[in-house]
């Protein structure tokens, strides 16, 4: 006994005399370094100092931050997109968190509602999906079930469908308000692809887009739609040596999942190439794309096919000639003058894109620059209204369809976006979180700790496809039960007729404006 006492006795004198030892050679070690001058002065304090500034981000995130604060989504706003995919629900209590002095647009609520059984809805065919239910949910103690139901898709009829490129040889008929936005192999690993792919099919009529990526196996894995994305970088869509390949364009084209193409002009968060560091860049990633592995990409600001509207148009045919399907280009618009060239210039030719993918400047992305994603590139409602005015102004609008994405997260922002002009509505950073998404901010690096915006192996079998498949298919099925729910509040039997007269605008000061007006 008096040895094992002893023994303790060295042993917390061994740790003390370590403990102090190290202290003193840090603080020499960060009196001579020549770096930091915090650390010169201050040696240790300032360690503590760098300590908690680099978990700082994640106190303010999970202790810190009201349920209102905290950019580029707050908790509620997270809560909102992560609710929906795990419970298939999202109900509150005692009153909404919205502070209804600020600024913001409503959703004009009718009269006289409509009834569910009023509504213009395909719910015949039920979808089959998985939920999780709350049984037990203490201080130190949570305890839930994942069960399977049926439940109703929420689809458009088949007469409502939205009709891309109705003049193409393969118009493309949509049936679902929202669908996925774009988000590469690449930057997102392969599980999360495939999460989604298999959501987004399982939920019926709604579509997914590849990023400039170009098309993985992945992305086909689940049936789901496809907007095929071709980027600056063409990639996927090249040659050797990084020139457009028509071949490869029509070889894509016979995949029967891919039923439009997008001209990736520019994006909200970066209006510019994309990014993609050379650790991400697999051996996989690289055959998919035509590109060496392990190298860091960065595509051209612009593409090299065309560099005016005239050049745009003549791509945008002969893309459209030569796979019989709809073709479009993102955009981000910066100016009602922006605006009003495009559709003018459309009026003039008669010609031009089947839709137009407008991304807001509140966009995410998985790497840019805050220069960009700051002050490039008007934000979304602004820019909507802009480009449906011109369009309309020009005698265009019913040729081409807008699909708006920029933070539409939850039903009520989306039918404000359809009452401003859109008639489609995009979500990516919304899929992101319901396969699991933390919003770490570390996307760039490779490093996410959910295994979503990551190629890592190790750090991808975090994200079991079997488990977040289902709560992409409960994304979409409650934005589209939701959309049916505003709508009937708004007095009206389908979200495919919101319009300006559907929103008003209150201002700072409590005077509303009527959008129609």
């Amino acid at each position: 006994m008096r040895w094992f006492e002893y023994s303790s006795e060295i042993l917390v004198t061994v740790l003390i005399v370590a403990v102090i030892g190290f202290v003193l050679y840090l603080y020499v070690f960060d009196r001579k370094q020549k770096q930091h001058a915090i650390l010169r002065n201050f040696p240790i304090l300032g360690r503590v100092r760098y300590t908690l500034e680099k978990v700082g981000p994640e106190f303010r995130q999970y202790l810190f931050d009201d349920d209102n604060d905290g950019k580029p989504f707050n908790r509620e706003e997270y809560l909102s997109m992560v609710f929906p995919g795990k419970y298939l629900q999202h109900i509150v209590s005692f009153g909404s968190k919205r502070d209804f002095q600020e600024p913001g647009f409503y959703i004009r609520n009718a009269m006289f509602t409509k009834n569910t059984e009023e509504m213009r809805v395909d719910n015949l065919e039920l979808v089959t999906t998985k939920r999780y239910t709350v049984q037990e949910d203490g201080l130190f103690t949570r305890k839930e079930s994942f069960s399977e139901l049926e439940t109703l898709p929420w689809l458009l009829p088949e007469d409502d469908a939205v009709v891309i490129g109705p003049g193409c040889a393969e118009p493309f008929k949509v049936r679902s308000l929202v669908g996925q936005s774009a988000m590469s192999y690449g930057a997102l690993g392969k599980n999360a692809i495939t999460a989604l792919s298999m959501g987004i099919g399982m939920a019926r009529g709604s579509w997914m887009n590849t990023g400039e990526g170009g098309i993985s196996p992945h992305h086909l894995s689940g049936g789901a739609d496809l907007i095929a994305q071709i980027g600056s970088g063409l990639y996927g869509f090249r040659t050797p040596e990084g020139e457009f390949s028509m071949e490869r364009l029509k070889e894509k084209a016979k995949i029967p999942q891919v039923k439009a193409f997008e001209l990736k002009l520019a994006q909200g968060a970066k209006t510019r190439g994309g990014h993609v560091e050379a650790e991400k860049v697999t051996e996989e990633i690289a055959g998919i794309r035509h590109v060496v592995p392990y190298t860091t990409i960065n595509s051209p600001n612009r593409f090299h096919e065309f560099d005016n509207y005239e050049t745009l148009f003549n791509f945008i045919d002969k893309i459209r000639g030569a796979t019989g399907k709809p073709v479009g280009i993102k955009i981000v618009v910066g100016s009602p003058t922006d605006a009003d060239e495009l559709a003018a210039y459309m009026k003039e030719t008669m010609r031009g894109p089947d839709f137009i993918s407008l991304d807001g400047g509140e966009g995410g992305t998985g790497a840019t620059y805050p220069d960009l994603a700051d002050s490039v590139g008007l934000p979304l409602r602004t820019a909507l209204v802009l480009l449906d005015d011109a369009l309309r102004f020009h005698g265009v609008r019913d040729r081409v369809k807008i699909i708006a994405s920029g933070k539409v997260i939850t039903p009520d922002k989306a039918a404000v976006v359809l009452g401003l002009g859109a008639d489609l509505i995009q979500v990516a950073r919304g899929f992101m979180i319901s396969v699991g998404c933390i919003m770490a901010h570390t996307c760039h690096t490779n490093t996410c700790p959910t295994g979503v915006a990551t190629t890592d192996e190790k750090l991808q079998k975090a994200l079991v496809v079997e488990e977040k498949k289902y709560r992409v298919t409960n994304f979409i099925l409650a934005m589209r039960e939701g959309l049916y729910r505003v709508a009937a509040a708004a007095g009206i039997d389908s979200p495919t007729k919101f319009g300006r007269e559907h929103v008003v605008y209150k201002d700072e000061n409590g005077a509303v404006r009527q959008m129609d007006r």
